[in-house]
Order: C-alpha cells, then sequence, then structure tokens
C-alpha cells in the first residue's frame, strides 16, 4: 500500500491560500511581541516622571519583562509539544492580551511591575507562533517564506514607535498600553477556525485528525493529496543513511519505536524531552544553538542600544563630561525608525541567500559582516560614518537571527521541536539582559573600545558556531 508523509503532502499542495492565512495568524503574533518588546523604549522614562521612580526601579521594568520571557518561552514550550500549538496560540493570547490591557489601569508602579512580568511569561511564546507557522510550510521554500514572516517583526517595531510618537503627545503611557494589547486580542475571534499543526497530530499519532487539517489546506489551495495512506514514518531513504551522523535524528522511524518513545515521554514529561534534547543525537546541536541564540539576542540589543546612545556618549567623553543622555523625544523616535529600517535589507539578503547556500553558510557569513561593520567603532568616527556601520551591523544581524528562528526549528524532531527551541529562546533572553551592562555601563565610563571589542569576540565565536553546525538542514524535512 502506497504511503505518504505530512511533507510528501505539503509538498505537493504547495504554498497557497491557507498558508497564506496561517502566516497573517501566526505574523500578528510575532508582531505583538516585537510591539510589547519596543514598548519599553518609551514607558520607562514616562512612568518615571509620573511616579518618581528612581533610575534603578525604572531599569526593573524592562528586566521583569525579559525575565517573564525567560520563564514563558520555556514553558510554552513544554505546552506546545504535551499540550498542542493550538493550546498554547490561545493561552499566550489571552495572557497577553489580559495582562496587557490590566497594566494600563495599575495604580502604583509595584502594580505595573507585577502586570508587564506577567505580559513578558505571554509574550515568551513568539517561538511557538514561529514554529507552528513553519509546520505548514513546504521545505523547499521554507527559508524564503521566514524571511517574509519576520518582516512582521520590523512593522511591530516601526507601529510601536509611531504609536508612541503620536499617543504620549496627545494622551498618557495608559493608553499606549492599551493600544499596544490590542493587536494581541484581535487574534482571538479568530482562533476557533485556527488549525492544529498536522506535524504535531501525526507526531500524536493522531492520523485521522492530520489527515483532516491536509484536506482542509489542499481544498483551500485547490490541491489534491497524495494517493494512499497518511503515515508520521516512512522506510529510511537510501540517501540519508551514508554515514552514520548527528543526521540520524532527522532519519525516519518505524511506528512502533515512536509509540514507545511518547509512552515514555508522556509519563516523565519535561525530563525526557531535555534528556533527549541532550542526547548523543542532539546534543551537539543543542549546545552550539543555545549559545548562538545567546550571541544573536546579545548583539540585536546591543547595537539598537549603540544606535541611541554611541552619538552621545562621543560627544560627552571628548568634552570630559560625565555621560549624561541629552536624547529629546524626537531623537528617540528617528533612532528607533533607523534601527528599524535597517531590518529590512537584511531580511531581504537573507531571503536571496538562505535558499541557495542553505542556512549554515549564511549565518556564519552575516555574523563575520557584522563584525566587520562593528570593527572600526572601536575608534570614536564621525557621526554619519557610525551611524552607517551600526545600519549595517544591525542588518546584518537581524539576517542571521531571523535564519537562526529557521534554523532551530527545521533542527529538532516534532516531539521536542518547540521544547528545543524555546529553551534557546530563553537563553537567549539571557543576553538580552546582559548586554546592557556592556552597551550601556563601559559606554557611560568612556570605554567604547572595549565595549565594541566584546561584541566583536561574542559575534566572532557564535559565526564559528554557525560553521560547528553538525547539520545543513537546506530542503530536509522537518521531521
Amino acid at each position: 500500500m502506497e504511503t505518504y508523509t505530512t511533507d510528501d503532502a505539503l509538498t505537493l499542495i504547495g504554498f497557497g491560500k491557507f498558508q497564506a492565512l496561517v502566516l497573517a495568524y501566526a505574523g500578528m503574533g510575532w508582531l505583538t511581541e516585537a510591539m510589547e518588546v519596543m514598548l519599553l523604549s518609551f514607558l520607562g522614562p514616562v512612568v518615571r516622571e509620573e511616579w518618581n521612580v528612581s533610575p534603578e526601579d525604572e531599569s526593573l521594568l524592562s528586566s521583569v519583562v525579559f525575565a517573564g520571557m525567560l520563564i514563558g518561552a520555556c514553558a510554552w514550550g513544554f505546552i506546545s509539544d504535551r499540550y498542542g500549538r493550538k493550546t498554547v496560540l490561545l493561552l499566550s493570547t489571552l495572557l497577553t492580551s489580559g495582562m496587557g490591557f490590566l497594566s494600563a489601569l495599575s495604580p502604583n508602579y509595584l502594580c505595573l511591575l507585577v502586570l508587564r512580568f506577567f505580559v513578558g511569561i505571554g509574550v515568551g511564546s513568539g517561538h511557538v507562533f514561529t514554529s507552528w507557522f513553519l509546520e505548514f510550510v513546504p521545505a523547499g521554500n521554507r527559508g524564503t517564506w521566514m524571511v517574509i514572516f519576520s518582516f512582521f517583526w520590523t512593522i511591530g517595531t516601526v507601529l510601536e514607535a509611531s504609536l508612541a510618537w503620536a499617543v504620549l503627545s496627545a494622551l498618557s503611557w495608559r493608553w499606549l498600553l492599551a493600544l499596544t494589547a490590542l493587536p494581541c486580542f484581535l487574534l482571538l475571534p479568530f482562533f476557533r477556525i485556527t488549525p492544529e499543526s498536522p506535524r504535531y497530530l501525526c507526531a500524536q499519532n493522531r492520523m485521522t485528525d492530520a489527515r483532516l487539517v491536509l484536506e482542509r489546506i489542499a481544498i483551500a489551495n485547490q490541491a489534491a493529496l497524495p494517493l494512499g495512506v497518511l503515515t508520521y514514518h516512512q522506510e529510511t531513504k537510501t540517501d540519508y543513511i551514508t554515514h552514520v551522523s548527528e543526521d540520524e535524528h532527522l532519519i525516519p522511524v518505524r511506528e512502533k519505536e515512536h509509540t514507545v518513545r511518547n509512552a515514555i515521554r508522556s509519563k516523565s514529561g519535561a525530563i525526557a524531552a531535555l534528556r533527549e534534547l541532550l542526547s548523543h543525537n542532539l546534543l551537539r546541536s543543542t549546545l552550539l544553538l543555545w549559545f548562538v541564540y545567546y550571541a544573536c539576542s546579545f548583539a540585536y540589543y546591543g547595537i539598537a542600544l549603540l544606535s541611541s546612545q554611541l552619538s552621545d556618549v562621543n560627544r560627552s567623553c571628548k568634552s570630559g563630561l560625565i555621560f549624561e543622555v541629552h536624547q529629546n523625544d524626537g531623537n528617540l523616535y528617528k533612532d528607533t525608525f533607523i534601527t528599524s529600517l535597517a531590518e529590512i535589507p537584511g531580511l531581504i539578503l537573507s531571503a536571496l541567500l538562505v535558499d541557495r547556500f542553505g542556512r549554515k553558510a549564511t549565518m556564519w557569513s552575516l555574523m563575520f559582516a557584522c563584525c566587520a561593520f562593528l570593527g572600526p567603532l572601536v575608534l570614536h568616527q564621525n557621526e554619519l560614518l557610525t551611524t552607517t556601520l551600526l545600519f549595517g551591523a544591525r542588518a546584518c544581524g537581524t539576517g542571521t537571527t531571523t535564519i537562526l528562528c529557521l534554523y532551530a526549528p527545521e533542527v529538532y524532531p516534532t516531539s521536542v521541536r518547540s521544547t528545543g527551541v524555546g529553551i534557546a529562546t530563553a537563553i537567549g533572553k539571557i543576553g538580552g539582559v546582559i548586554c546592557p551592562l556592556v552597551a550601556v555601563g563601559m559606554l557611560r565610563n568612556c570605554h567604547q573600545m572595549e565595549a565594541v571589542l566584546v561584541f566583536e569576540l561574542v559575534l566572532f565565536l557564535a559565526g564559528v558556531a554557525c560553521i560547528l553546525f553538525p547539520v545543513e538542514t537546506k530542503g530536509r524535512e522537518m521531521d
């Protein structure tokens, strides 16, 4: 009897109307996370002015959100692999929108901190939206569509800057919080028609449900499913067994083996998932992914801080004055727009490279290019050259992060995909918390060379780590 896998079906059906709707839904979740993160650039100063909090307490507002995202990234990943992608899409949307609206009503600063912590937990589910979308995309053009998906992040940053510019000048920060939570709330009416991932259903041995989802995709795309019976595992193809290596986890296994593995995982839960991520087959990929996620987050937020503060640092240090922020709101919005627009060429470049040269080559080449752009900044440059160099560095950093968000879900098998990506994302958030100590702390003490060298070292080591990735996932089935 003929059989076919989810990848076979998606390849034959192609990318069509159904995937476009999935892209819109998942992209809105990604846009929401970008808005909530970008909100931190504007919220702290206005809240400090209203409640007279200290600069140290003001910094807690960003710290608690990142702490919540760290916890949420791990928790939502495990819940997604255990109870389904749809469960996470609903619960995280309810939490993010609900806590977002409630935080607009905060009576004091402590209440605001607690509510924003829960918002952070909610938006920590962003990687589940990414994995869920990719599980509907055919392997042949998965890289290109991931880059298109990443445009939602850029749209979110520009939208939040525009929103802050309009709202804070006319209304109050409470309106800004409420309006920022609105896009996430708009996802709820469409949840009932949101499909579960057919890959997840197959991994749970719910083959009938998986086939129903694939039939919906075929009907929407005006295509037909392959002939035969849907199966999660086919006999191993000869081109997958040329040698024994870490590629083995991508080789289909038999139904009996899969059923036993699921039974074991259902009993031991997160410990079993973590044990699989650190197993012989996946250990090297997992450890390297953890470091590269950390480095990308460290560089992403660090370059953004450099963009907004390096010019002021140069002026203050040359004059021998103690560093103070002299930036007005107009400059802050301008820098946000420039930083966001730098992502567009980065996304375009990664789209041109990822499906032609592969994930690994694209990532390490962009990493080293980012190092090259930052290199001249070890010495003071004029403002135009500084802006140009940071623009190029941000473009390369964005391209690398986009490919990384594509590569990690492709490396892990469906059974632990969200857990693996969630833990890696959480480790990346640690980089986001630490980078201000370098980008701001060293700069305020007029140590620009040392700060840039730290970024150079982290990015160079991350580029080497990308070269050492044992698996190239270009064109491979996700299972």
